[in-house]
């Protein structure tokens, strides 16, 4: 079973060190964002199940980390971590979209509560939301809500990027996709970093999915893009 993932964004080093110490004796796994810059750099490019997220953090603050994340994700849970308790902070947390609120000091048990309590409601939310948003070529499975891909009933683990990849491929199933438009679909049209990146990721998509012995899911069309091959009656 994978472990569920949490990122800690928290300047004060000492107290990042005792929230990751006590997550991972739960049986979490975590990351440690020191500043508001890390902090939304680490969930543009990591998959986690929840996010704890200190508001007053240096470079970016905590309300503006949530503001920009929730321009793109709607549904990772955050929970706001201050030192400050007033009424203004929480009621602003929770209209930036926040999905709850602590403030320091905090009972440790509390805190595990409220991410349990959190996780699970966003897997509800997730399980009754995924209906008809499973995508499915030969063996590999996606469900485009809990983003859990299965190949022959493995489940894979992908990073946000590697998922939305694979997701625009198998929408457009056995047609030829140009590295433009890959590009485009999954980076945005105003990506303006390296132009390999979609065979790079090609490549890290090869290496978790494809089984010894057997061709590749993906299939490279040379000179114009790639494809990944099924038949009609996949959904």
């Amino acid at each position: 079973m994978i472990k569920k993932k949490i990122l800690i964004a928290e300047d004060e080093a000492r107290i990042a060190r005792i929230l990751a110490l006590e997550l991972e004796h739960e049986g979490y796994e975590t990351e440690i964002a020191g500043t508001g810059k890390e902090a939304f750099a680490a969930m543009q490019k990591g998959d986690f199940d929840l996010v704890l997220l200190d508001v007053m953090l240096p470079e970016i603050s905590g309300f503006e980390v949530l503001r920009r994340v929730r321009m793109e994700d709607e549904t990772t849970p955050i929970i706001l971590v201050t030192a400050r308790d007033s009424v203004y902070d929480k009621v602003n947390g929770l209209d930036h979209g926040a999905n709850d609120y602590i403030a320091k000091p905090f009972e440790m048990e509390e805190l595990l509560a409220r991410v349990r309590s959190a996780i699970r409601t966003s897997e509800a939310q997730a399980n009754k939301r995924g209906s008809g948003n499973i995508r499915i070529v030969g063996d590999l499975k996606a469900d485009l809500m809990t983003r859990v891909v299965l190949k022959d009933n493995k489940e894979v683990e992908l990073t946000k990027r590697e998922f939305d990849l694979l997701v625009f491929l198998m929408e457009y199933k056995n047609q030829i996709l140009t590295r433009e438009q890959l590009l485009d679909a999954v980076w945005g049209f105003a990506y303006s970093g390296e132009t390999n990146v979609v065979d790079v990721y090609i490549g890290y998509l090869r290496k978790k999915l494809d089984s010894k012995g057997e061709s590749s899911l993906i299939h490279t069309v040379r000179g114009v893009g790639f494809t990944m091959k099924g038949t009609k009656d996949e959904h």
